[in-house]
């Protein structure tokens, strides 16, 4: 997985004006992606708040001085999730780390309600939010949060596309 974070930005920089193609941001696969990893993650729904201005933009005349991840404190109030639902109180300073793909970047909303998976195995707690979504889903659907309640309690938890 590292190997393919480092490699990305690169193969998409040499691709020039080719656009990002991203799959579906799906609560199923981000599922699977944290449950993979070997870092430790909780599943908070709650708002976050944050300085939008530190978000990154691209400068298309100098693409590779954007840097691939800009980490911006947050904080992060609402429920995590536990066998229940939504049921443990939740409100802690956390990192938003907004990643670049070469000319692509992440965006976030300050306020805004989020299905956020935290990696807890960070200095900070920290989400990542990449230009084709990420460890956050913005303004999440009743859908989704029973999506991943199913997933964590070991009911279907199948991707409706795979990554």
């Amino acid at each position: 997985m590292f190997r393919l974070l480092v490699a990305l930005p690169l193969i998409l920089w040499s691709q020039g004006a080719a656009a990002l193609s991203c799959l579906p941001h799906d609560v199923a696969a981000t599922y699977h992606e944290a449950a993979e990893s070997d870092d430790r993650y909780m599943i908070v729904l709650g708002e976050m708040q944050f300085d939008e201005r530190l978000l990154p933009k691209t400068d298309l005349a100098n693409q590779m001085d954007t840097p691939p991840d800009t980490r911006i404190p947050a904080r992060l109030k609402g429920q995590a999730l536990t066998r229940g639902g939504f049921l443990h109180p939740y409100d802690e300073e956390i990192v938003l780390n907004a990643q670049c793909f070469g000319p692509w970047c992440a965006g976030a909303v300050s306020g805004m309600r989020y299905l956020a998976f935290i990696n807890l195995d960070r200095d900070t707690p920290e989400v990542t939010v990449t230009p084709c979504g990420g460890f956050a889903f913005g303004e999440p659907t009743p859908e989704m949060e029973k999506q991943v309640l199913q997933c964590r309690n070991g009911g279907t938890c199948e991707p409706k596309l795979t990554r």
